[in-house]
């Protein structure tokens, strides 16, 4: 796909060039075609710059949502210490670790507790428990006296994607939010698509453009995560611009955050070529894949003008853009002679040879 949309681009490029040669019309501008499709030709002015990029906001359902007393869930391990009887306290003996001696609530939800018997103790509270505690260990012990705590979290929140760290997190009694799991997980920055991390759930993905939330001084407000959250951020090797034709460094270049503008893609690949490139013709060629469907843009830069780096940075790029610089008409004329010359030396030594076969 990458191979056929700069196939396209510089078939496009090809009858631009054609057009640029001369004057350029105004029905140039306004419509060409190409291979059958067509291909609608736009300046890039300050109309149409001049839209703003769209706040990114965080669903409210998210925001809503602020922790809550924990849980038990299946998969956790609990401790339960009945002061006086260590026989229920330690049953593996004082000199194990504490997750030795608890005891784990099962995938269905149950757990056992000599005595108490077995327990659905899923969704309640460790206080909950106590208290359920408490009161069937009464008809065995006079007054118990008890504690729980949970040594062992079954409660995880998934990580998938450009993470340097994707071990699955746990959800304790302190609540875990959205900037903690990214921080612990740690970015992969050269990779990662930050706009586009998503967060899926109770089945619904969410969006999150970390990015955008942390720009121009703004702190992204806390998102607090839940057991059974998954968190998706996506690399960035299919969000790419590509730049070619008269500048420096011709590159295909990656989306690290939300966007990226046409003098920064310009700037990245070292700018326009000073001595083979034309000023006026810098374009980007944006819709090659659905032509299709719909016809292809070609948005026109007028870089000789001091005004074009204004309306250049401001002109946001998109993936799958071409970034296309065209050459100057000296240039242009200096390659097509030095495709010539070589041409007319074989016409040249061809009738060399035939003269002296001839005689």
């Amino acid at each position: 796909m990458k191979t056929l949309t700069l196939a396209c681009s510089v078939a496009i490029a090809t009858v631009i060039t054609g057009c640029t040669g001369q004057q350029m019309t105004r029905g140039d501008i306004q419509d060409a075609r190409f291979i059958g499709g067509e291909v609608k030709m736009v300046p890039i002015t300050t109309d149409v710059v001049s839209a703003p990029s769209p706040k990114a906001t965080v669903p409210q359902e998210l925001l809503a949502f602020r922790g809550e007393t924990y849980k038990i869930q299946p998969g956790d391990t609990l401790i339960v210490t009945v002061w006086d009887h260590p026989e229920l306290t330690t049953p593996a003996g004082n000199q194990q670790q504490a997750v030795t001696n608890g005891r784990l609530v099962q995938p269905d939800g149950t757990f056992y507790f000599p005595y108490a018997g077995k327990l659905n103790v899923t969704g309640m509270t460790i206080e909950d428990l106590r208290t359920t505690l408490s009161t069937r260990l009464a008809k065995y012990l006079t007054n118990p006296q008890l504690d729980v705590n949970v040594v062992g979290f079954g409660s995880r929140v998934a990580l998938q994607g450009a993470f340097e760290d994707t071990a699955p997190q746990e959800v304790t009694t302190v609540p875990l939010t959205l900037a903690q799991a990214v921080g612990r997980a740690r970015i992969d920055v050269e990779q990662a698509d930050l706009a586009g991390l998503v967060l899926t759930r109770d089945g619904r993905n969410y969006p999150l453009d970390l990015d955008a939330l942390n720009r121009d001084g703004n702190v992204a407000q806390d998102i607090y995560l839940k057991p059974g959250d998954r968190l998706f951020l996506p690399f960035n090797d299919r969000k790419e611009v590509y730049v070619i034709g008269e500048v420096l460094r011709p590159q295909a270049l990656n989306f690290k955050t939300t966007d990226m503008t046409l003098t920064q893609a310009l700037g990245r690949s070292g700018g326009l070529n000073p001595i083979t490139s034309k000023g006026e013709a810098v374009y980007v060629i944006r819709g090659i894949e659905e032509m299709t469907q719909s016809p292809a843009t070609v948005y026109q830069l007028d870089a000789k003008s001091p005004v074009a780096f204004a309306l250049g940075d401001k002109f946001r790029l998109r993936p799958g853009d071409v970034v296309w610089v065209g050459p100057a008409g000296v240039t242009r004329w200096n390659r097509f002679l030095s495709q010539l010359l070589p041409l007319s030396s074989l016409v040249s030594n061809a009738a060399s040879a035939q003269y002296d076969i001839e005689r």
